[in-house]
């Protein structure tokens, strides 16, 4: 950034990703780095994930935590005091901010609903459910081991026990057609507290259902037409009810947006430590792009020996003008144009703009550009249309 100018995390905060890599089964739509293992040492691995944290700390120090968010893989499989050791650590390193939100990531089994008011303990104050489905079959299809009945328990625990509660669907799943989506949907809007997380389902090269299409095992997909259908109805229901899309897939009453997933989107710092995770930081005037060790044996090997991180890169700033133009596109809110092009002036330029805006894609004001809901469908190409 120029001199004088503020820094990415003053700009979009500043937060810590946790990666627990462990499940109790691997779900067939994951490409997460998510591994299904018998034993954990829990000493061993909080012992491991707060050395990381508090060696990133020693080269951020001063800076204000805006979240952290334990994500994996299954974190509700973390014993309480193993989250306690994590946040500790990253108190130690920096200032929490006055609304840090602290999110974690749990998986509806009644085994793991029991360790609520555990983690709350430990300092968490936002849970996010994978419920995925409120239908028994498509539980069974998407590999799934809660049901229905125990995914409403735990959301009931969750509220009891935490103010902020938020929790995922896929929508465009196997013989789904649009009128079952919008009963589902109605459901979960009467479930929902403040926030809910809803995806397409998308067939990812690696995953289980990626190899069942190859082989024209997975039937009853909806087309693309149909899950584009899908989608604006989701835009329109929610918007009635006051759940705003905030992002692509992401919808929240007004005050209650993931302050973590905002962090990202605003192109703010992260720090990421466990198995394979990315980061995102400025250190004395560069932003670097970190990536752990994938495997866990690995990581948590050269954890114990040095470091857990496998590369470190510098993002140029051409790359960082495109890297936030991608992630501020996604958000209704759009991108900051000043900012952008203090970053580069080559992307989003005029020429490059107005056609778009012709087309009814974009929308700009003085000071900021934004997709439209038309726009967010196509976000790959507009990317494209949007850079050198």
């Amino acid at each position: 950034m120029a001199d004088g100018a503020p820094e990415n995390w003053q700009e979009g905060g500043f937060a810590l990703y946790v990666h627990w890599p462990f499940c109790e089964a691997k779900c067939p739509y994951c490409d997460f780095n998510s591994h299904v293992v018998s034993g954990i040492d829990q000493h061993r691995w909080a012992e491991a994930l707060a050395r990381e944290v508090r060696a990133y700390g020693a080269e951020t120090p001063g800076r204000v935590l805006s979240s952290i968010f334990f994500g994996g893989g299954t974190p509700s499989l973390m014993l309480p005091e193993t989250v306690r050791t994590v946040i500790d650590a990253a108190r130690d390193c920096w200032t929490f901010g006055n609304n840090i939100e602290i999110t974690l990531e749990a998986n509806p089994r009644s085994v793991e609903a029991s360790r609520f008011e555990g983690y709350a303990l430990a300092g968490v104050n936002r849970v996010s459910l994978g419920v995925q489905s409120l239908r028994e079959g498509d539980l069974r299809k998407l590999g799934r081991l809660h049901d229905v009945r125990e995914a409403q328990a735990a959301f009931g625990i969750a509220r009891e026990v935490f103010q902020r509660v938020s929790f995922d669907l896929i929508y465009a799943r196997q013989g789904q057609t649009l009128r079952d989506w919008e009963e589902e949907l109605g459901e979960a809007l009467e479930m929902a507290v403040d926030h809910l997380s809803l995806y397409q389902l998308t067939i990812e090269p690696g995953t289980a259902f990626w190899d069942r299409a190859a082989r024209g095992k997975l039937a009853g997909l909806p087309s693309e037409d149909l899950g584009a259908d899908m989608y604006e109805l989701t835009q329109e229901v929610c918007g009635r009810v006051g759940m705003n899309a905030y992002e692509v897939s992401n919808h929240a009453r007004t005050e209650a947006e993931s302050r973590h997933n905002l962090v990202y989107w605003r192109y703010g710092d992260w720090i990421g430590v466990g198995p394979g995770a990315h980061g995102r930081f400025s250190v004395g005037g560069s932003r670097y792009e970190t990536v752990a060790h994938r495997a866990p044996g690995a990581w948590i090997n050269a954890s114990e020996e040095r470091f857990g991180e496998v590369s470190r890169d510098r993002v140029d700033m051409e790359d960082q003008a495109i890297e936030y133009l991608m992630m501020g596109l996604r958000l209704t809110e759009g991108v900051d144009l000043a900012r952008l092009h203090k970053m580069s002036p080559l992307v989003a330029t005029q020429p490059q703009i107005e056609p778009l805006v012709d087309l009814g894609l974009v929308e700009e004001t003085a000071t900021r550009l934004r997709a439209t809901p038309n726009g967010r469908l196509v976000l790959n190409a507009l990317i494209e249309k949007l850079t050198p």
